[in-house]
């Protein structure tokens, strides 16, 4: 197969780091473009990152020259990543897909357009219906998102049982790591010997994003589920992984042996497809009284698998249990580079670069 050229807007940034580091040998796609600040532009991206992952930038992409974040930059891609801020994700991203580029995106910006997927994929792959009616709307490319990092997890770890038993109540309790607040998060003074126990937009976001993603597709829109959601959000002294406690009501009550046995044999709607980035189950349950644990679960499946624990009796609201998921990976540039590989294997991914 001959691999789509893909470019990567923001990559300078935590997300962009990643988004270069699963982008760098994968088999299906080959980086050709790197946009950031404008003050980056013309430098080689070696010189204008701060890497902050293991090791050094990848040598081949070290480098290339980063490019304005202009459509017309982008001439040679088929489709692009996208880490940039909310705001500035807000005016580019519709220039890209006016310009008839596939845009794959981290951003919150669009998440809730009616005409924007939402994407788990092994939970709504029925999302990509609305693309046929971005596409109307732009006339050319589209724009799909992937959920808010703590939101990926939680959504992967609840479809099963909402698919089996119903939803009707979620309260859900997040420590959520460091990478998660990006480059410009708390100062270390602020997290040695303390937890924040606030996070702009987050509850916002926990609260918001689930109905969309748990809903159902009529014809090319959304019907939301009906799901009241309760979030309080923490910053804890963590590098990766988010670690979510989660209450739920369900439609029809279970004993915590079958709500575990149901998430841990959940397969997902993409499971025939074969896609590179899906290296393990989606969900792995987990029978220690004392997991999951950041250190010890985030990198499941290479950071894409959500692990749950302590299965349990809810005596409020019926069941509980902890789980974990990689906020870098699963809750963003991995599950960004799984969208774009639904797409591909859907044959929604058109070439334009001429390869």
């Amino acid at each position: 197969m001959t691999r789509y050229k893909a470019g990567i807007l923001g990559a300078t940034g935590v997300v962009g780091q990643r988004l270069v580091q699963r982008l760098v040998d994968h088999p299906w796609f080959e980086i050709s473009a790197l946009s950031a600040s404008e003050r980056s532009a013309g430098r080689r991206y070696g010189d204008a990152t701060r890497w902050n992952l293991a090791g050094a930038p990848p040598l081949r992409v070290a480098s290339m020259l980063v490019r304005p974040p202009e459509p017309s930059e982008f001439d040679d891609c088929d489709l692009v990543f996208s880490a940039l801020d909310t705001q500035i994700a807000a005016e580019r991203e519709p220039m890209f897909a006016a310009a008839g580029l596939v845009v794959s995106s981290n951003s919150s910006a669009f998440r809730q357009g009616d005409d924007v997927p939402l994407l788990v994929p092994e939970v709504n792959v029925a999302q990509l219906a609305l693309i046929e009616r971005q596409r109307a709307r732009t006339g050319a490319g589209f724009i799909v998102t992937n959920p808010n990092c703590s939101v990926t997890g939680l959504a992967l770890a609840v479809a099963p049982l909402h698919r089996e038993f119903g939803l009707r109540r979620i309260v859900v309790t997040t420590l959520q790591a460091i990478s998660g607040a990006g480059a410009d998060g708390p100062r270390a003074i602020d997290l040695v010997d303390n937890v924040l126990p606030y996070i702009p937009g987050e509850e916002e976001k926990l609260e918001s994003e689930l109905s969309k993603i748990l809903g159902t597709v009529r014809e090319t829109r959304v019907e939301r589920l009906e799901l009241d959601v309760s979030a309080h959000c923490h910053r804890v002294p963590v590098l990766d992984g988010h670690l979510e406690a989660v209450s739920l009501e369900l439609a029809t009550p279970v004993d915590p042996a079958r709500a575990a046995e149901v998430a841990g044999g959940f397969a997902g709607d993409i499971a025939e497809l074969d896609l590179p980035s899906s290296q393990g189950p989606p969900i792995v349950v987990r029978e220690e009284p004392d997991r999951p644990q950041p250190r010890l679960d985030r990198d499941a499946g290479g950071g894409m698998t959500v692990t749950i624990g302590r299965m349990r009796t809810c005596s409020v609201l019926g069941l509980k249990f902890e789980l974990l998921s990689h906020n870098a990976v699963r809750g963003a540039a991995g599950c960004a580079v799984l969208n774009a590989e639904l797409l591909a294997a859907r044959k929604l991914l058109p070439r334009r670069s001429g390869s």
